[in-house]
């Protein structure tokens, strides 16, 4: 689980890489889920919240960019 204070210090560019990376890490966990091999179910929640943090962090730099 990242913390959004983390999150803050980052570039876009380590941001975009670590969405990128998690967005994969999804794919993979649902691919297990639907073959019956997910041993940690709770990881499934913990990486959409991830990408949901890092979206909304980019959303709010380019609202205030766009000011």
């Amino acid at each position: 689980m990242t913390d959004i204070t983390d999150l803050r210090t980052k570039s876009d560019d380590e941001l975009n890489t670590q969405l990128g990376q998690l967005k994969r890490e999804a794919f993979n966990l649902r691919f297990q889920a639907a073959t019956q091999q997910l041993e940690k179910t709770s990881r499934v929640k913990e990486v959409r919240r991830d990408i949901a943090r890092i979206k909304t962090l980019q959303n709010e730099r380019s609202r205030s960019a766009a000011k």
